[in-house]
């Protein structure tokens, strides 16, 4: 079974603009312990990749974000789920270094570290910087629109030369996954039309997702 890379705030926890600064800011989304739990059921490798400035801007201690990922996956190994190993980016944005997304350093060091097989890699992120990652790294980017994700999509969906899959949540993208339709084959989900046609018409994505959800099981 192939690799699965998944970001962190957003796509298993909800985000905060101010940083998750301890464990009791930490909450799950809804379903996202069960869905990986469904990856490591069907023999998927899985690898947290997260951006976390808030430690170079004094906001949160290496050892409270190194406490927090022990707490997460005991968390998810009770869903009987498996992650094999959280990498984060402790840097700031100009820093320039070689692990913050959307550069693929965490996701390559980790291929190198646990010996990951990258031929059906997926990256699963709420970021446009999580799709554009993922496309350096030679693997295929999925975009959650939990979390930032509505957010980046629109405005900055035009940064990315290639097609990405879009998906509501990770639920969803376990499905897509499952399925084996993470592979954007250029004919775009009736979840993805209805996303560029709200660009187009310049109605909410937010109106989107209340009024069509149903559109989260048409992959």
């Amino acid at each position: 079974m192939s690799t699965i890379f998944l970001d962190r705030d957003g796509v298993i926890n909800e985000n905060r603009s101010d940083y998750v600064k301890n464990w009791s800011e930490f909450r799950f989304l809804p379903g996202s312990r069960e869905a990986i739990a469904k990856l490591t059921r069907a023999g998927h490798r899985i690898v947290v990749c997260s951006n976390q400035a808030g430690v170079a801007k004094g906001c949160i201690a290496p050892e409270t974000v190194e406490d927090i990922h022990r707490r997460m996956l005991a968390e998810i190994q009770g869903a009987r789920g498996i992650v094999e190993k959280v990498y984060y980016c402790p840097h700031s944005r100009d820093a320039n270094c070689h692990c913050r997304k959307p550069r693929p350093g965490m996701l390559l060091r980790a291929s190198s570290e646990l010996g990951l097989d990258m031929d059906d890699a997926v990256f699963v992120g709420d970021s446009i910087t999580d799709i554009q990652a993922g496309l350096a790294a030679g693997i295929h980017p999925v975009l959650v629109l939990t979390g930032l994700g509505m957010e980046q999509f629109r405005e900055y969906h035009h940064e990315v030369d290639k097609p990405f899959r879009i998906t509501v949540n990770l639920q969803h993208a376990v499905e897509m996954i499952l399925e084996k339709m993470h592979i954007h084959s250029g004919i775009r989900t009736s979840l993805e039309r209805a996303c560029y046609a709200q660009l187009d018409i310049k109605q909410p994505l937010e109106a989107l997702l209340r009024d069509q959800y149903a559109l989260a099981t048409e992959v």
